[in-house]
């Protein structure tokens, strides 16, 4: 479990449109967004 001011471990996803992207890279800050299902298929 992550704590306040805890830097983020190395993560590595993929997009929507098969794009990679890397989370807790080190010197850049990310906006990590969830967001509950809303009225969509899936």
């Amino acid at each position: 479990m992550l704590k306040e001011g805890d830097k983020s471990p190395k993560v590595t996803g993929t997009s929507y449109d098969g794009a990679t992207f890397d989370l807790g890279t080190p010197g850049r800050r990310t906006v990590l967004w969830f967001y509950p299902k809303a009225n969509t298929g899936g």
